[in-house]
């Protein structure tokens, strides 16, 4: 009897094995989404609506089309290498930052390093007084577009209401990946120029026009997939994201509707994307909506966090040590490639 129930509870833990094993082995789909500020992608002409003075051949940076295509050849060696070490390919999806035009991300995706991946593009012009934008990049194999709409950034200055500060807009931009709808939301939130207190009415806005698109599209669909992405010009703990858009660190702290920001458990160990003064800074961010995070083989689900900072995208001496290896310095281009560390996560899905 004794042996015979030994031999039962031996097959029952044998089948058992065979059943983890084989749920690990299971297929899934992975897409890389990144997320990028580019640092003054402008092309070499003057536009007359903006100031980009600086960025033209007799400028302060002597701008001129050969360091202009240096500067695509470096972004797209960025881009195209984002996220490789865990995919085979480049990101599905790339929300852009500090671009000035559509004809730069025209020039941007035909460089050798991104024609092959055909990607699309989503943009729209700001009304930033510098000419910078944000935008959204597509490969579209993967991302089907259905639409997208820009959100303009209504900022007026602290000590003189009736003076508009001019911001970028916040793109939305909606679509399907492996026949699950999903919302991409862009931003560049207003910078800390003149300091983080004092500006920082400016990011508080920028937060309440987020949550009023992150609820919008909500109230269409409870279990909207959102991500949303961007430089927020703010740390994970800052208000703007933590209080008022309501980005939680932890997922068991993410209510119905709510977001999930895995950027904050990284920035906690004091890493960033962005450095200033021997002060790092985790401004680049994308959060995901709690559906999301409801974890289901079955349909798409957040997988991991990443900041891409690569030994190529890191200054290696002088002063600025282990900095992103910047575009721009006071003696002109560098031929870096951006102040900044991109981002990207990882979404999964089992295979049919």
């Amino acid at each position: 009897m004794q042996k015979s129930l030994n031999l039962l509870i031996l097959s029952i833990s044998i089948l058992a094995y065979q059943l983890a094993e084989a749920q690990e082995k299971r297929d899934y789909n992975a897409y890389s989404i990144g997320f990028y500020n580019v640092e003054n992608l402008f092309d070499i002409y003057d536009s007359p609506d903006t100031f980009d003075e600086d960025f033209t051949p007799s400028g302060k940076y002597r701008w001129t089309e050969k360091l202009y295509q240096k500067k695509l050849e470096n972004l797209a060696r960025v881009i195209s290498s984002m996220g490789r070490e865990e995919l085979p390919s480049p990101p599905a999806i790339v929300g852009l930052c500090e671009i000035e035009n559509l004809q730069v991300l025209e020039d941007l995706v035909k460089m050798p390093l991104l024609a092959p991946y055909n990607y699309q593009i989503v943009h729209s012009d700001s009304p930033d007084e510098r000419g910078i934008d944000v935008a959204l990049l597509y490969r579209a194999n993967t991302f089907k577009l259905k639409d997208w709409k820009k959100h303009t950034l209504l900022i007026y200055e602290a000590k003189n209401t009736s003076k508009r500060d001019f911001t970028r807009d916040q793109l939305v931009v909606s679509g399907s990946i492996d026949s699950e709808d999903i919302h991409f939301i862009v931003n560049h939130w207003p910078s800390r120029s003149g300091g983080e207190k004092l500006s920082s009415y400016k990011r508080a806005e920028a937060a309440r026009l987020n949550k009023s698109i992150v609820d919008s599209l909500q109230r269409q669909d409870p279990y909207a997939m959102i991500v949303n992405m961007g430089d927020f010009n703010d740390d994970p703990a800052n208000a703007s994201l933590n209080k008022i858009l309501g980005a939680r660190a932890k997922k068991e702290q993410v209510e119905f509707g709510g977001l999930y920001n895995p950027f904050a458990a990284i920035a906690s160990e004091g890493a960033g994307t962005s450095a200033y003064r021997d002060q790092w800074n985790l401004f680049d961010q994308i959060l995901v909506s709690k559906s999301l995070i409801e974890k289901s083989p079955e349909k798409l689900t957040f997988f991991r966090a990443y900041i891409f900072n690569p030994l190529f995208l890191i200054t290696s001496k002088g002063t600025y040590k282990n900095y992103p290896f910047r575009s721009f310095g006071q003696s002109g281009f560098t031929s870096g490639f951006s102040d900044h560390f991109p981002v990207y996560i990882i979404l999964t899905k089992e295979a049919d």
